[in-house]
């Protein structure tokens, strides 16, 4: 089990009615910008329980922000809050608007290029405080520091990491997502089940409290993430899935452990290339980083195998064989694609995604740092 340290000051405040809470939450003397996406908040009812709880407070608002964020959104959104003295940010929405608000509150007070804090040029010395209202669970942003932003004529879509940008509070309502369609529903539970395996697929290294709190969230959307989709009704279902989102990228399952993201940072390349939703990326992908990497994973998936889907006849190698089968097999069961050329997608993808990855300095990746070009080609070749 490695040493670490956490921390972690994100006040979560969880349930229905709970967005009313936010009078006492925000600060009453800040010029507030409330962030958001395409605008379903003002069609189910959201934006109204926001703006009525805030009711007196001195508020802008600020549209628009992409499922993947854009770098150029982001960097006029900035200058609206200098312009307009900002003094807090509020992002109501899924994981995206999360994540651009914090890209936003990071550079709206930065004199150099934006772009900086994306190549490793400069980290953030000041950020706008934040929080969040989330209406969708999947990515786990409110209670991280992390964000993802893209820059569409670059074709890249790069990760930003900053202890400034951890959201003050995160509101979370099972209710705000009745009208989520299927497919946002799809994506969530499958985005949060490969954030806990990016954590907990790795090795073997005796982080049994971290492996134990992976697998208990793995069966939770195991038994429960079919209901989540088909059931938008029930509270109880869609309260623990949202909590089970926050769960997987709070920080928390990787104590003492190591962590992998070589699935997220192949997907990444995908969705700038292909535009393909970040959630269905992670399902092409991981059933082909488990079969090329089952060697180096091979305690884990047999672990896996055992603890969280109840494989435990046959020789081992079955048994992965086994497993990987049941994964895949549980993101199709949701109602997600998880091959490249059910999108049409047909040209030589496993070169394009690894040179891409090679230029950009994402190369090698994995726990171990040992998945290189031709791994990544391979992984991809499996997945057409």
């Amino acid at each position: 089990m490695r040493n670490f340290e956490f921390y972690n000051p994100v006040k979560i405040v969880f349930g229905e009615g709970s967005i009313a809470k936010l009078k006492s939450l925000v600060p009453r003397d800040k010029k507030v910008m409330l962030t958001y996406g395409g605008g379903s908040i003002k069609k189910n009812g959201v934006y109204d329980q926001v703006k009525d709880a805030l009711s007196g407070y001195r508020i802008i608002e600020f549209g628009g922000i992409e499922a993947n964020p854009e770098y150029e959104t982001l960097r006029k959104a900035a200058e609206i809050c200098r312009k307009e003295k900002v003094g807090f940010l509020l992002a109501v929405g899924g994981g995206s608007v999360l994540d651009g608000t914090k890209f936003i509150a990071a550079i709206a007070n930065y004199a150099g290029e934006a772009w900086d804090f994306l190549d490793g040029k400069a980290r953030p010395s000041v950020a706008i405080p934040l929080g969040s209202v989330m209406t969708l669970p999947a990515t786990g942003s409110e209670m991280n520091a992390n964000a993802v932003v893209s820059r569409r004529e670059m074709k890249e879509k790069r990760p930003f990491n900053s202890p400034l940008v951890l959201p003050q509070f995160a509101i979370l309502d099972p209710e705000t997502t009745k009208t989520l369609p299927e497919s946002q529903r799809i994506n969530g539970v499958i985005d949060t089940y490969v954030h806990i395996m990016e954590q907990y697929l790795t090795t073997d290294g005796g982080a049994w409290v971290s492996d134990n709190l992976s697998e208990g969230l793995l069966r939770v959307l195991v038994e429960h993430g079919k209901a989540y989709v088909e059931k938008p009704d029930d509270m109880t279902v869609a309260g623990n899935i949202m909590w089970a989102s926050t769960m997987a990228l709070n920080g928390i399952i990787r104590l003492g452990a190591d962590s992998d993201w070589s699935t997220h940072a192949i997907g990444h390349i995908l969705t700038a290339f292909y535009g393909l939703d970040h959630a269905i990326t992670l399902a092409i992908v991981l059933p082909g980083v488990m079969q090329v990497m089952r060697t180096n994973k091979k305690s884990k998936l047999l672990q896996y195998a055992k603890v969280v889907w109840g494989i435990t006849d046959g020789p081992e190698e079955e048994r992965i064989d086994k497993v990987i089968h049941k994964t895949e097999e549980f993101f199709r069961m949701l109602g997600a694609k998880t091959k490249l050329s059910e999108f049409g997608i047909t040209e030589d993808t496993p070169t394009l995604v690894a040179d891409k990855m090679q230029s950009i300095g994402l190369l090698p990746c994995g726990e171990h740092r040992d998945m290189d070009y031709d791994i990544v080609k391979e992984i991809l070749s499996l997945r057409k």
